[in-house]
């Protein structure tokens, strides 16, 4: 039987960056799940519209991000420290989505996605939604996934609950998905696979496509 998700422990939404406070607050964690929502999924296209993040006490926090802005000076220098982890759903184009838009090279990175196509070989279904459901049994309502995310000032409370809840489990999920690949002898390869996604969320960014088919 799966949960229905709660309420997080706090949910703080920001305007254009991260105040002082929750960024230092933030800053002292090893472990930080991160999440965007965009305009659509091109890149130079759709621009970047929300970004939300948890730690793993469930402090939540959304960052507006208005059109035509190129700078988060405190989201960046969280992004970019590498004594913390980043953890992402299909991190590939959330690391394109901070690179193109807000000039942000995160480091370092884990992917629950593709951890869970290493590790979770029996099952064909790696959504953020089957993932969570299987390994933290809960189930997410993704009824506004496909919504209008650039009317930042008007943003609903459905869409802000989806926003945060997209990180909330994610912290979860990938300790439950490292004991797995360690388990079957998969980490160090999922760790090669992490490393390589800047390179590929630059060509994404380039439009090149997959370049290393036949």
């Amino acid at each position: 039987m799966s949960n229905t998700t709660s309420s997080p422990k706090s949910f703080h939404i920001f305007d254009k960056d991260l105040d002082e406070v929750t960024s230092k607050r933030f800053g002292v964690k090893k472990i930080l799940a991160v999440d965007t929502e965009a305009m659509g999924l091109i890149h130079g296209r759709d621009r970047l519209c929300l970004v939300q993040i948890c730690d793993e006490e469930d402090n939540v926090a959304c960052i507006k991000i208005e059109q035509g802005q190129n700078l988060a000076p405190r989201l960046k220098e969280l992004m970019e420290n590498t004594n913390i982890e980043k953890v992402f759903h299909f991190a590939r184009f959330d690391v394109a989505a901070l690179s193109s838009n807000l000039k942000i090279k995160v480091n370092p990175i884990f992917c629950t996605k593709i951890a869970s196509k290493l590790g979770r070989t029996y099952s064909p279904r790696h959504g953020l939604k089957e993932v969570i459901l299987e390994l933290v049994k809960v189930e997410l309502d993704k009824q506004a996934q496909s919504s209008d995310w650039g009317n930042s000032q008007n943003l609903s409370d459905q869409q802000l609950s989806y926003a945060a809840n997209d990180v909330r489990y994610l912290i979860k999920a990938k300790e439950k998905l490292e004991n797995m690949l360690k388990r079957e002898s998969r980490w160090d390869l999922a760790k090669k696979c992490f490393q390589c996604i800047p390179v590929m969320s630059e060509l994404d960014i380039h439009r090149f496509g997959n370049i290393f088919e036949h």
